[in-house]
């Protein structure tokens, strides 16, 4: 665990002093986003004559407001993520399956070549015992 920090900041005009277990630039980050939301609501001129308890309701609120579409983000990330990552899986896998195919193949291939090779070889011969048997017909006649 880490250790305790302690941050100083100013929210609304007033400092007060943020601690956890986080970074000093983040407890700083956090005032300052609250200073900014602050801000937000004072510069409509319709609340900045409202009660305190009413603007930090406001605050609050576009605080929860900001805090469920973030989390509302990060689920549809994750589930792009996931889709994602399935995605990969299966074509890894189909990329394997091409693979193997491949292979397959290509030894049928050679398999094919060798029987065209010895066929024509084959053929070579029976083209030159028939030439050497129409030679002697012809002799013979």
């Amino acid at each position: 665990m880490s250790a305790k920090t302690d941050a100083v900041v100013v929210i609304d005009g007033k400092v007060y002093t943020l601690s956890g277990y986080e970074d000093v630039e983040y407890l700083q980050k956090v005032g300052a986003y609250i200073n900014d939301k602050i801000a937000e609501i004072d510069s409509v001129d319709d609340y900045r004559h409202m009660a305190i308890n009413m603007k930090n309701t406001l605050v609050e609120i576009n605080i929860a407001d900001d805090y469920f579409k973030a989390k509302s983000q990060v689920e549809k990330l994750e589930k792009d993520l996931a889709a994602k990552e399935k995605e990969i899986y299966d074509l890894k896998h189909d990329l394997i399956s091409n693979q193997v195919k491949t292979e397959s193949d290509e030894e049928r291939i050679k398999e094919l070549e060798a029987e065209n090779k010895e066929l024509l070889l084959n053929k070579t011969r029976l083209e030159a015992t028939l030439e050497d048997t129409l030679l002697e017909e012809k002799k013979s006649k």
